[in-house]
């Protein structure tokens, strides 16, 4: 597989992250820990049949215990931080803190060996996350000391999922197949959370429960598997740019439903996202590849 051809299969995940939101608005009242769990059971469990009709369980059963250990802790450790960041925080701030991921992301990986990390990937990713910003926040108040803790939350958040996201690129020989596994084992532990702090709701309309099998299949499922062939495969770096573009499609997706309402920012930070990413674009095209590549 070609490296373009990777980078191009990650992006997939960004835009599935970008219906997120809407997908997520639909399955109210569910918690956000029992809606963790069945979404990752279902994307899970539709990865198993896949590598079982694939012939793939000899894959599974080559990969370490401790490669599992590594995907299973970075993806539900990244969630249980969220969601706990959004409960006590407000939801712009601490989205916004959140959402460092890709500009960490863009940072770590210069620390990889054959990575070539130049000013214009620190450039765009900078403005692109000024134009998240402008999403994000919107016209919401500043940041109140009030809600350290959930800030914090919020950056460990960032910090935990462009980790696993930088250190999957050393687990390059490891086959996406294990995201299944990762999936399952993420599934279990956010039952057990939700077991133990939340009180179980059901969705009362078919289409919570429309929403909650399109998260399963695509946000909280397939999104993952093809980020893994991205950020192992392809240029991490521009996707990390490129991750900026979610929270714009997903405003942009709210609108169109009639879910929030258009404002004049959106035009601002389509702009500056498209300019950080073009950035990074060209930085990535001029530095040094391996013919292969």
């Amino acid at each position: 597989m070609t490296r373009r051809r990777a980078t191009t299969i990650g992006f997939c995940a960004v835009l599935l992250w970008a219906l997120l939101a809407l997908f997520t608005v639909g399955t109210a009242p569910m918690p956000p820990l029992q809606l963790n769990a069945i979404c990752f059971a279902i994307g899970g469990t539709i990865g198993l049949i896949w590598i079982a009709q694939a012939d793939g369980i000899s894959q599974l059963r080559a990969v370490p215990l401790s490669v599992y250990i590594f995907g299973t802790v970075g993806l539900f450790l990244y969630h249980f931080l969220y969601f706990s960041a959004l409960r006590v925080a407000p939801p712009a701030q601490a989205g916004l803190i959140a959402y460092l991921w890709p500009l960490l992301i863009v940072l770590f990986s210069g620390l990889l060996p054959g990575e070539h990390l130049k000013s214009g990937h620190i450039l765009g990713a900078l403005i692109s996350f000024a134009g998240a910003a402008l999403v994000i926040l919107g016209g919401s108040a500043g940041f109140n000391p009030e809600f350290a803790t959930g800030y914090a939350l919020a950056a460990g958040c960032a910090l935990v999922w462009a980790g696993y996201s930088v250190l999957s690129r050393r687990l390059g020989d490891v086959p996406t197949a294990s995201v299944a596994v990762f999936c399952i084992a993420t599934a279990v532990l956010s039952l057990a959370a939700h077991l133990a702090t939340e009180q179980t709701v059901w969705p009362a309309s078919m289409i919570g429960w429309a929403s909650i099998l399109a998260l399963g299949l695509g946000p909280v499922g397939l999104a993952f598997y093809v980020w893994d062939i991205g950020v192992k495969k392809g240029d991490i770096q521009l996707l990390g740019v490129a991750s900026y573009g979610a929270p714009l499609v997903s405003t942009i997706i709210l609108v169109m439903a009639g879910i929030a309402a258009p404002r004049w920012p959106l035009l601002l930070a389509a702009f500056l996202i498209a300019c950080g990413a073009l950035l990074a674009a060209r930085a990535s095209a001029t530095a040094v590849i391996s013919p292969q590549e």
